[in-house]
């Protein structure tokens, strides 16, 4: 990893304390907190790499779509990054240790793609793919795509407000391998609409390999979703993930053959996948369905509906619009005492307990 001399060390971290400046919004004012203590009290005018400092000079600025009620993008009021960085600052005044990684991952960059780009290049990084060379890839796709721009946001939203585990917007940007994973498939995918389908299977293998999730580039997911843990996760090509949708870990959308084409699920939004479903085909599962943990599914699913088993079948229908909002992936206590035994028992190629029962009395 390159560095500085201390000569320039300090000159440059001299010259960040003056610019940068936190801005939150307490009770209606707006308060500023000069970074300059925070650089003398944890010493975060030593060693960083040259690329961690970001382009201080504002670009031209990035109109973005409303975000809850604000207007956010570079050089605008960006909720989530102010959140982000008010955050960091609390985490480097606890855990002083940190502070150098938590400056140069979050508080040397003058927004959310560059911090971002950052993270991700230093996890992805090899000795093929260097760091510096991941992060102005990151960055150039991000800046020039507002799609992406809005979606990170809605992510990091879901993450947050979904995962109960998470308790700061900086810890999903920092340390949820589930959020990584997802934000570089879209890195991955905009690469592979631009015609560089060498570089997006590239990352695509590596992604994997360092996340443990595999998406490839082509399969399409809106915005605003929760790739809650990650590992195991694997989407097909022509797989569609529409948005608001929550999948839990080892959650497989397959196909069911050899064929060629549109040969992967399709997932309606608002959507709630358990952990270890397996959803294979082109099939679709409905708007607001919700599929139980360990399900087979292998047929369409009505919108709303709760589908549980091997194979997986209707037993209820939730009463939630999005029930991947609030989270409750358990199927009914009942199904579970009667129905999932029995279909594990056929699966085993046995008889289920009624049907011994049944032989006996005959």
């Amino acid at each position: 990893m390159g560095c500085v001399s201390e000569d320039c060390n300090v000159s440059l971290s001299r010259s960040l304390s003056k610019r940068l400046v936190l801005e939150t919004k307490m009770n209606g004012k707006e308060e500023k907190l000069s970074e300059t203590s925070k650089f003398v009290e944890f010493g975060l005018e030593k060693v960083f790499p040259l690329y961690a400092m970001g382009n201080l000079e504002s670009e031209d600025d990035v109109l973005m779509d409303k975000f809850g009620n604000l207007e956010f993008g570079v050089g605008d009021f960006d909720s989530i990054w102010e959140a982000v960085k008010a955050e960091a600052l609390l985490e480097a005044e606890k855990e002083p240790i940190l502070s150098s990684f938590l400056y140069a991952s979050i508080m040397s960059h003058d927004c959310l793609e560059r911090a971002l780009g950052f993270v991700l290049a230093n996890r992805l990084q090899n000795p093929i793919l260097l760091s510096t060379q991941l992060m102005d890839i990151f960055v150039d796709v991000m800046m020039n795509d507002r799609g992406i721009q809005r979606s990170i946001r809605l992510d990091v939203q879901a993450f947050k407000e979904r995962d109960p585990s998470c308790l700061a917007y900086c810890w999903v940007l920092l340390y949820l391998k589930g959020f990584h994973s997802l934000q570089s498939y879209r890195i991955a995918h905009a690469l592979w609409n631009s015609g560089r389908k060498v570089l997006a299977l590239a990352l695509q293998s590596r992604i994997s390999e360092v996340f443990g999730v595999d998406i490839h580039p082509a399969a399409k997911i809106g915005e605003g979703i929760l790739l809650d843990h990650g590992t195991g996760v694997v989407i097909g090509e022509t797989a569609v993930i529409g948005n608001r949708v929550s999948l839990m870990q080892a959650i497989t959308l397959g196909g069911s053959g050899k064929e060629i084409g549109d040969r992967h699920p399709k997932i309606g939004q608002g959507a709630l996948i358990g952990p270890s479903a397996t959803i294979l085909g082109n099939i679709r599962i409905g708007d607001g369905a919700m599929i139980a943990a360990g399900s087979l599914v292998l047929k369409d699913i009505p919108p709303h509906s709760i589908v549980a088993g091997i194979p997986a079948k209707v037993v209820g229908y939730v009463e939630e619009q999005d029930p991947s909002m609030t989270m409750k992936h358990d199927a009914t206590k009942e199904f579970f005492l009667h129905e999932s035994p029995r279909s594990v028992d056929r699966c085993a190629g046995g008889l289920s307990v009624s049907e011994k029962e049944r032989q006996m009395h005959d």
